[in-house]
């Protein structure tokens, strides 16, 4: 459960910011995307494995990159 803790003096406005990026940091809204539909186990794997060969492409280029 994420919450924060008003100041004295603190307008709504900042304490509703403050509260925003705690949930981003905390990446909660990211984990209920992820949530909204069943993915298939399948699905899951394949969808892990292109983002790891996404990665290390990245990677290899950037050392590739750096040689030249």
């Amino acid at each position: 459960m994420t919450f924060v803790v008003a100041d004295d003096n603190e307008s709504f406005d900042s304490l509703l910011r403050r509260f925003k990026k705690r949930v981003q940091g905390d990446r909660i809204l990211s984990e209920i995307r992820k949530r909204r539909y069943f993915e298939q186990p399948s699905v899951v794997r394949k969808r892990k494995r292109a983002a790891k060969l996404r990665k290390s492409r990245r990677t290899t280029m950037k050392d590739l990159r750096r040689t030249y």
